[in-house]
């Protein structure tokens, strides 16, 4: 199967959209398939080498930064879209979180009679609300525009499937995401590490994203001032100067990636996330195959992964209080915080990338089917 996958985002880039369009292409090719991606160009122009590393061609079109927000890209109108399309004979085009490229990649496959599979990811809506205090029903008018055309629109959880169902878009099904049990293991928790995180031997809680508005990383406040806990704050993004003052006594990691992410997961005693507007939450998953008890909104993708009082404590969204007292009483109990650890851990081993990935396949099969059923 020649696949196509037309992405807002690529590593180098550090994001869900990222990494799940990189371990899509690594499943295809494990599965000899052949993908291409097409993904905007990064700051330093091209891929910045990590294209290098892909396990397949990468097509970059031009970008500019978004304004207020320069770690995400935003391509250029390109005729290599279509092009890449054209050359590479796609039998499928997969979209990943179509806005801008993805938008294109959606009209050159019509254009050209590719089948094509929208993967929704990013809740527009929700940051509309959140930057622009307005805007939502237009997000959603557009979410439903760019969907509809697809032959498949894939959701990432649950919540994500009821919210485009609810809002008119056809042709929805679930498709979740893997996570790499492997690099991610209880195993890897690191005493050294955290008496340098923690030098008076307080209780860790991290988080672990993007720092910026949408995510309400400020809701963790009333953590940092509970007695013997420590906040550890793993990311970067444009809320970074401000969180640092609204987070007294937290610790700033920056961008963490791979292995060494995959040690301060396991180094964590509690996981909290705050952003309300998830649509799966990558982040809460990695911290389950660490073996780490999570706190999260109940809102969104969280929702299908944290089983409520057996791997972690789902929370009123937005409710700096609840995630306090969350906090405060798994902080209160070792053995809880075990018990929810290894159930989260067992709960995740067989959400591995390959089995997603064939699901994914398996999604793929269906459309071009239907399209053969269709022609004849």
């Amino acid at each position: 199967m020649r696949v196509v996958i037309v992405t807002e985002s690529f590593p180098p880039d550090v994001n869900g959209v990222a990494h799940c369009a990189l371990q899509t292409a690594r499943h295809l090719v494990a599965r000899g398939h052949a993908p291409l991606v097409v993904a905007p160009a990064t700051a330093q122009g091209a891929g910045a080498g990590a294209d290098l590393q892909a396990p397949c061609p990468v097509v970059r079109v031009p970008s500019l930064p978004l304004p207020g927000y320069p770690q995400v890209r935003v391509a250029l109108p390109s005729r290599r879209v279509a092009a890449a399309i054209v050359e590479h004979r796609a039998d499928i085009v997969h979209l990943a979180s179509p806005f801008v490229l993805g938008v294109r990649g959606m009209a050159a496959a019509a254009r050209l009679g590719v089948p094509a599979v929208a993967i929704y990811q990013t809740d527009l809506a929700g940051y509309a609300r959140t930057y622009v205090h307005a805007g939502e029903s237009a997000a959603w008018r557009r979410i439903r525009s760019v969907h509809a055309a697809a032959d498949r629109t894939l959701a990432p959880s649950s919540a994500a499937l009821r919210d485009l169902e609810a809002h008119g878009v056809p042709r929805v099904s679930l498709w979740p995401r893997g996570v790499d049990t492997v690099r991610f293991r209880p195993e890897l928790r690191d005493e050294a590490l955290r008496r340098e995180l923690a030098p008076n031997g307080e209780l860790i809680v991290g988080y672990v994203g993007r720092l910026a508005p949408e995510k309400q990383i400020e809701l963790l406040a009333g953590v940092c001032g509970l007695n013997g806990v420590k906040v550890v704050v793993v990311g970067d993004g444009p809320s970074e100067p401000g969180l640092r003052e609204t987070l007294p006594g937290a610790v700033f990691l920056g961008r963490r990636t791979g292995d060494e992410l995959a040690r301060i997961f396991a180094s964590f005693d509690i996981f909290a996330h705050t952003g309300p507007f998830e649509t799966f939450c990558q982040t809460v998953q990695e911290a389950m195959a660490s073996g780490v008890p999570v706190v999260a909104p109940a809102a969104g993708g969280p929702l299908d992964l944290v089983a409520h009082g057996r791997t972690g404590l789902l929370v009123p969204p937005r409710d700096a209080a609840a995630v306090r007292d969350a906090v405060w009483s798994l902080a209160a109990d070792p053995a809880l915080r075990a018990a929810y650890g290894a159930a989260g851990r067992a709960m995740v081993e067989g959400r591995t990338w390959a089995a997603v990935g064939d699901q994914l396949i398996g999604h793929y099969a269906d459309v071009l089917a239907a399209r053969t059923v269709v022609a004849a």
